[in-house]
């Protein structure tokens, strides 16, 4: 696959402004008059300015928006780590808004193989079709994580309004788990919750994530893929969100949310979707926001401590017995990041593998030394019977 021919040379004029000592620019391959080579890439940053999903034609597609997001992103400073980062660029928009799905899911394949993880950029949330479906030759279970203030479930409007619904029937099945967070209950129906916890699928309200907010961990670490619409994050911070709401999540949330992606080893590409420059204000302040999003998933990303390998000297199994069925619970806990696991039995009928040991959190461990059962094997469990 010659991938230069899917994509757009960054804007020149991107590439000779004057960047500060130190800029994030300076740490980075980009897509000028040579395509990136990716030998030894670890993340690679794609753009995409598809927007016919939301069914508004005053959105158009342009390279104004993620050119704005690179804007503020080149001027950051290089956080920690060695950076192997490439910006390979906007991807050519298909004729129809399924070709542009079709490219984004081909490419977001060959850089999952190739352990490139993309960053995906702008456009429409309906885009994170494609990206999901990038995964749907690997033959194993994979897990996808939501942030949005709605459920995108809708029996009808435009693509946008339920791309979730597409992703969660999708045939053939390869999803394990769905967790939708920071969704808002007055722009949900109390019906697609209902459907979600019949599906034993996550779901954290805006208003819970932030009562226990460490809480989320576990469930952001258990993810393969993280689709973010920035409508999530209150309008007062990000005013060019497409569908922007005045209540949310702050940009410091945001924020820390991305980190914890960036720290989850399983985690193998992020969508960040939803802006439109058209829309944002004078500052481009949304696009500064989204730009630090990335950042602090790098620097998370250059933190993954744990090998995942849980019979090495790295973890600590704990045992806990119980008077219930099932008997004994083993838990791991990593000496190196401190990060708690919890082993399920496995399915021998299973189609794809996946894994026997899911995230869990400390508190979880308490819950079992109890006596209990934590939820989180329970839900684990009756996903895969």
């Amino acid at each position: 696959m010659d991938l230069q021919a899917f994509f757009e040379p960054i804007p020149s004029e991107i590439l000779q402004e004057e960047y500060g000592h130190n800029a994030f620019f300076h740490h980075i391959h980009c897509h000028d008059e040579t395509f990136p080579d990716l030998e030894g890439i670890q993340i690679a940053i794609i753009g995409i300015e598809e927007y016919r999903g939301t069914g508004d034609d005053t959105l158009k597609n342009s390279l104004a928006s993620s050119s704005a997001i690179r804007k503020k992103l080149y001027t950051l400073k290089k956080g920690q780590g060695n950076y192997s980062l490439a910006d390979l660029g906007n991807i050519k928009l298909g004729e129809n808004l399924q070709e542009t799905r079709s490219l984004i899911s081909s490419i977001g394949e060959l850089m999952i193989k190739t352990q490139v993880l993309p960053i995906f950029i702008g456009g429409s949330h309906d885009l994170d079709v494609g990206q999901f479906k990038a995964y749907q030759h690997m033959k194993k279970l994979v897990s996808l994580l939501t942030v949005d203030a709605k459920m995108d479930m809708e029996d009808a409007g435009n693509p946008q309004d339920r791309h979730s619904q597409e992703v969660v029937l999708h045939e053939p099945n390869y999803m394990f788990n769905y967790c939708h967070l920071a969704y808002q209950s007055f722009l949900t129906d109390p019906e697609l919750v209902t459907t979600l916890e019949k599906l034993y699928f996550d779901h954290i309200r805006l208003g819970q994530l932030r009562d226990n907010f460490k809480e989320t961990e576990p469930l952001i670490r258990n993810a393969d893929l993280l689709s973010f619409d920035i409508c999530s994050i209150n309008s007062s911070d990000a005013p060019g969100a497409i569908g922007a709401q005045p209540f949310g999540l702050s940009a410091e949330e945001a924020c820390q949310i991305c980190w914890f992606a960036g720290t989850n080893e399983k985690l193998s590409s992020i969508g960040i979707y939803g802006y439109h420059v058209d829309l944002d204000d004078p500052r481009q302040k949304t696009a500064a926001i989204i730009a630090t999003m990335i950042w602090y998933f790098i620097e998370g990303f250059h933190q993954r401590k744990d090998s995942l390998s849980f019979k090495s000297s790295d973890y600590i199994m704990y045992t806990v017995s119980l008077d219930s069925k099932p008997s004994i619970l083993h838990f791991y806990k990593s000496k190196l990041s401190g990060k708690w696991w919890l082993e399920i039995p496995r399915n021998k009928g299973e189609k794809y593998n996946r894994d026997t040991i899911i995230p869990c959190s400390y508190q979880d461990y308490q819950t079992a030394q109890k006596g209990e059962i934590p939820e989180r094997w329970v839900n684990a469990q009756l996903k895969l019977y």
